[in-house]
């Protein structure tokens, strides 16, 4: 076959994917034997689907063509054979015994004998191999993937068919649309509205009289799904009210202009067809576009134009300096997301924020002052129907899914997660009054926005419920709702046009549809590009309308609509491929010249006359990989939210503090603002670091915080009505609680006690909570398997239980659990508590475990007598003796980033360790606040922060912060008190650290400076016959999805989840019916903290 008979074939496989034709697809892949589809192989190996898997396999290589294909087939059916034995069907086992792995028998007798005997086996984990890497099927057929994938990559026959080539979006459409143009462009009487009916036979076109009386009729040349433009959705008359007129502003013929013919760039244009001639906003005449034609060839239909000429003439050229680009401030929302942001329309500093509690907030952004923080609360539950009171009730957590002002900057609206909307009315400054609360949807509101179609200000909202609503924003009664998508509504675009209102709404499988103010439904329905989540806007002077959106296989589109053509006129190049298909691209557009997007962890600038990709912004890094963005209306400042629940504000660079648009003054573009003071209004918090500066750059610094604070009031949570405690169930008597963890879903506790018992708590789902994540507001089980042993017990054995130092290591898919207290290391199953290994004698004892990140059989083992062993549990081998430490190795973490092992110990020092050779890459020793080295033995614990290039320090004297590589202490902090600390941890964002101390008190620290935020007394969470005890946090532990949770096991065995009364709440701040009274005062008062 030719090659281009090849590239044709993958032509039509692309179509047919696009259209939603896999299974044709996959069979015209088997067919051809030109393309093998790796991801719908490995989906069928997932799923089980044996038979089909070995018949999509046969089509492309046979079990006997070479040793890589009989590897492939044997693993396959050994496989089957496997889960056939582990469901008991052994007459189906036996079936796949002697029929599919008998061609493997010969050279292979003993093997073939050893999977006989496994049809003896009650329990096939019974046998020692399959005891350890057999775990259930699921893992067993991702385990036998991954080896498939290299073998297939190997296998010569294959070579070449694995990647599908590189072509663009709906090409075999594009090359229909090209001859069907260059057809028309060579017609004998080239009509200027082609009638284009079939593909079977070359088009010509008829001669015809020319028409200037009437609408132009639709063209039919095979438009694609996703390339047609909202302005030529004609609305008939006929279609209207009588008070209406014909939608003239979006698409009407205009006897007096005649169509302008130039040549575009070829690149700009998704699609190339021919239009008749039709009126836009602007004035301007349309264009049609002609690839591969010269102008001297085209028919003269009117003047020539040059459409470059305009573009210069209407938007000019984009300096790089014409938009906001240089970090002037950044605002810190606390231990909540924001979600959604709007700058004031008239008040340019002011930037409206609803974060994933809740809260709605008021930042001006010249001062970083937060002017008034909302958070949510139903204003009439009685009003609100009872579906949503049952899906509070059964879920009280609420997020803000979208903020906007209205046009005047009067009202504010809030859409919320479940159900309603709420509106404020604005008075200026911190003055928000309640509006109007609107029980608008069934599920979330997904979006909502402003409009005035009668010189009445309108709220529209849209919802999961798959409808658009209109309401009346004084009185709240709803005028309109309309309905017709198939999926849920994602967003909304109202626009008006010569007084005609209407309304775009986009559903999240990409139906486009408009609607006029009345009720005879959608007029138009058509498909945004890759059918995915889409938001559509118009440029500042509403001339110009563009639509950005992602696919759900990730792939991103920003797109101009041509307002004339039925088509898309622009294709933005420079979106990446989304690797978390979930993920949307936001974007937003300035000055009728930028359009901007969040994309790949950078904002990403294009001209809007353009397609190339003019630069990008990386914003001083720490975005996520789709930051939402947000200009403010005349394009001064740039808002995007970064990690760390931070919001950066970017201005033009020509930009000054006395700009009438109120861009930063000079002297707070360096300052990170304070969440606590900016709430009440204390102002900076002291110790603020420049957003410019380079921590390893700051010099040790010894700042001591005052003893009585007035600007910033520390609370203090004394009774337990100021926070939730949750004391776990347990009918085992456990000593001293000495290792915590949650389970990395956050859905199980496993403690280990000091008389090596493993305990392990699991949240059960029920009506009060749809997940099964841990809470205080449900008490877990104390977990036991049906069968087998009733706990998980380290060996003890000739260990001195008060010299031991236990430890213990959960593996990143929580199937298994090292351990250790004093004597032999245990490897245990989680879920049936069954022992399947132990390593290393007794002596030396191990003090600290953790598992590679990059391979779960290979475990870092900190041992008594200060050595470190890399040891392999699939092999049992050691692969490697670490020798540095002089006293016994407590604390061990590996960095995934990094590539290192950072190991700390009772000789109070750091090292940190190759991972590749096991060689020392550096070391340091622990400092206190006078220089000294710290020398008297002590357990020191590490904890890498999520971005696994620094890690938090815990030490019974002090906390620090330490960078991983070169070891740079950035901060550290000492209590003045003489009590020691006990533990500590980041929170699951890293926002903040928990802290024990061996009186009974936790402390929660801001991360990023380690300052104490507030404090907890043990009679808040204590019961009252436990906290008169000399009773305190041995060990403590963060859950791993809720920023706000933490655990405590206690020196009695006890175990505590401790979180805000409610959901929303942060530990910032004391509720509000708390703040009042006396309070005791803590131990711990008056900290120093030093910059390191």
């Amino acid at each position: 076959m030719s090659k281009l008979n090849k590239d044709l074939v993958f032509l039509i496989l692309q179509f047919l994917n696009e259209e939603g034709f896999t299974e044709s697809a996959h069979m015209l892949e088997r067919e051809s034997r030109f393309y093998f589809d790796m991801k719908f192989f490995e989906d069928m190996i997932l799923d089980g689907k044996w038979e089909d898997v070995e018949q999509y396999l046969s089509s492309f290589t046979k079990v006997d063509d070479n040793r890589y294909s009989t590897k492939i087939y044997f693993e396959i059916r050994k496989q089957n054979f496997f889960e056939a034995l582990d469901g008991h069907d052994i007459a189906k086992a036996l079936n796949i015994l002697k029929k599919d792995l008998k061609d493997f028998a010969p050279g292979n007798e003993e093997l073939f004998k050893e999977l006989a005997q496994l049809l003896t086996l009650d329990d096939i984990r019974d046998h020692e191999l399959l005891s350890k890497y057999y775990g259930d099927a699921l893992s067993a057929r991702k385990n036998m993937m991954l080896e498939l994938k290299q073998i297939i990559e190997a296998n010569p026959i294959l070579q070449g068919k694995l990647k599908f080539p590189s072509i663009k979006r709906q090409r075999l459409r594009r090359l229909i649309n090209q001859s069907l143009n260059w057809q028309h462009v060579h017609c004998a009487n080239p009509q200027p509205n082609p009638d284009i009916n079939t593909l079977f036979v070359d088009h010509v076109c008829q001669l015809q009289e020319t028409d200037f009386s009437g609408q132009s009729s639709e063209s039919n040349a095979l438009p694609p799904q996703t390339t047609q433009s909202p302005s030529s959705w004609n609305f008939s008359s006929s279609m209207l009210t009588d008070s209406a007129v014909s939608f003239v502003a979006l698409s009407l013929s205009d006897p007096t202009n005649k169509v302008a013919v130039t040549m575009d760039r070829p690149e700009d244009s998704d699609i190339l067809s021919e239009k008749s001639p039709v009126r836009i906003l602007n004035e301007q005449a349309s264009t049609v576009t002609y690839p591969g034609v010269s102008l001297k060839n085209i028919p003269d239909y009117s003047p020539k134009s040059s459409l470059k000429k305009e573009m210069f003439q209407s938007f000019g050229e984009t300096s790089v300096s014409d938009f906001p680009k240089t970090v002037a401030q950044t605002l810190i929302e606390g231990s909540s997301s924001p979600m959604s942001m709007d700058f004031h329309p008239v008040q340019h500093t002011l930037l409206l924020v609803g974060t994933n509690v809740g809260d709605t907030g008021l930042w001006d952004v010249n001062s970083g002052q937060k002017l008034f923080i909302r958070n949510f609360k139903v204003w009439d539950i009685g009003a609100c129907s009872m579906l949503f009171k049952t899906a509070l009730v059964r879920d009280p957590g609420v997020s803000v899914n979208r903020v906007v002002w209205s046009p005047d900057g009067s009202l504010l609206g809030v859409a919320y997660s479940k159900h309603i909307v709420q509106l404020y009315a604005y008075h200026g400054g911190s003055d928000a009054r309640q509006q109007l609360e609107i029980d608008a949807h069934v599920g979330n509101v997904n979006d909502l926005a402003f409009s005035a179609p009668c010189k009445q200000i309108s709220v529209i909202t849209c919802g999961d419920d798959k409808t658009i609503k209109v309401w009346d924003a004084v009185t709240g009664s709803r005028t309109y709702s309309f309905e017709g998508h198939g999926a849920p509504v994602y967003s909304l675009c109202p626009h008006a046009k010569e007084n005609i209102h209407f309304i775009f709404s986009i559903s999240v499988d990409g139906k486009i549809k408009a609607w006029l103010y009345d009720s005879l439904g959608a007029r138009v329905d058509y498909d945004a590009p890759g059918l995915g989540c889409t938001r559509m806007a118009y440029s500042a002077n509403g001339r110009r309308l563009f639509s950005c959106g992602t696919s759900k296989e990730g792939e991103s589109f920003l797109v101009e609509w041509n307002e004339s053509e039925g088509a898309i006129k622009r294709t933005y190049q420079g979106l990446q491929l989304q690797h978390n298909s979930v993920s949307v691209v936001h974007f937003d557009t300035a000055k009728d010249q930028i359009l901007a997007a969040g994309d790949d962890h950078v904002i990403k600038i294009w001209d809007m006359n353009k397609v190339q990709l003019l630069t990008t912004i990386d914003a001083g890094g720490g975005l996520p990989e789709n930051p939402r963005i947000c200009f403010n209306k005349n394009g001064t400042l740039l808002a995007v939210i970064a990690n760390e629940n931070r919001i950066k504000i970017l201005e033009t660079p020509e930009s000054n503090s006395v700009d009438a648009a109120g861009v930063l003054s000079d002297n707070l573009r360096k300052l990170s603002v304070n969440p606590i003071s900016t709430v009440t209004g204390a102002g900076i918090a002291n110790g603020s670091v420049s957003v410019n500066e380079d921590p390893k750059d700051v010099k040790p610094e010894i700042s001591v915080e005052a003893e009585n604070k007035s600007e910033v009031e520390k609370p203090l949570f004394a009774r337990p009505s100021e926070c939730q405690s949750l004391l776990l169930p347990s009918k085992v008597k456990a000593n001293k609680i000495s290792r915590l963890t949650y389970n990395n879903g956050g859905q199980a506790i496993f403690a280990l006690a000091s008389n090596g018992v493993h305990l392990m708590w699991r949240w059960p789902r029920n009506d009060l909570t749809l997940s099964t994540e841990a809470t205080t507001k449900v008490p877990p089980r104390l977990y036991q398997p049906r069968h087998g042993p009733q706990f998980m017990v380290n060996d003890t054995t000739d260990s001195n239980s008060q010299e031991a130092v236990p430890c213990f290591a959960l593996s990143k898919n929580d199937a298994y659990l090292f351990s250790a207290s004093g004597g032999v290391i245990s490897l245990y199953i989680v879920m049936t508590f069954k022992t399947i290994l132990t390593i290393m004698p007794p002596s030396p004892t191990a003090t600290s475990l953790a598992f590679n990140p990059h391979d779960n059989n290979v475990i870092a083992i900190g041992m008594d007598d200060s050595t470190i062993l890399i040891y392999n549990a699939r092999s049992s081998e050691v692969i490697s003796k670490l020798e540095g430490h002089s006293k016994r190795v407590t604390g061990l973490v590996f960095s995934d980033a990094l590539n290192i092992l950072v190991s700390s110990g009772g000789d109070a020092q750091i090292f940190v360790w190759d991972v590749d050779g096991w060689g020392i890459q550096t070391c340091r020793s622990l400092q206190t606040p006078d220089g000294v080295m710290t020398l008297a033995p002590s357990e020191t614990h590490i904890q890498f922060h999520k971005d696994q290039t620094r890690f938090l320090l815990v030490h019974e004297t002090h906390l620090a912060i330490y960078e991983a590589e070169e070891l740079t202490c950035l901060k550290q902090w000492f209590p003045i008190s003489s009590v020691p600390i006990s533990q500590a941890t980041f929170s699951c964002d890293c926002r903040m650290v928990f802290t024990s101390f061996v009186d009974g008190t936790l402390s929660i620290h801001e991360a990023s400076n380690l300052e104490v935020q507030c404090r907890i007394l043990s009679t808040a969470y204590l019961r009252p016959t436990t906290s008169c005890l000399h009773v305190y946090p041995h060990a403590i532990a963060a859950h791993p999805l809720k920023p706000t949770q933490f655990a405590v096991g206690l020196t009695n065995g006890e175990v505590y989840v401790i979180e805000p009364n409610e959901p929303g709440d942060t530990w910032a701040v004391l509720p509000p019916d708390e703040i009042v009274g006396d309070q005791p005062t803590s131990t711990s008062e008056g900290d120093r903290a030093m910059d390191g």
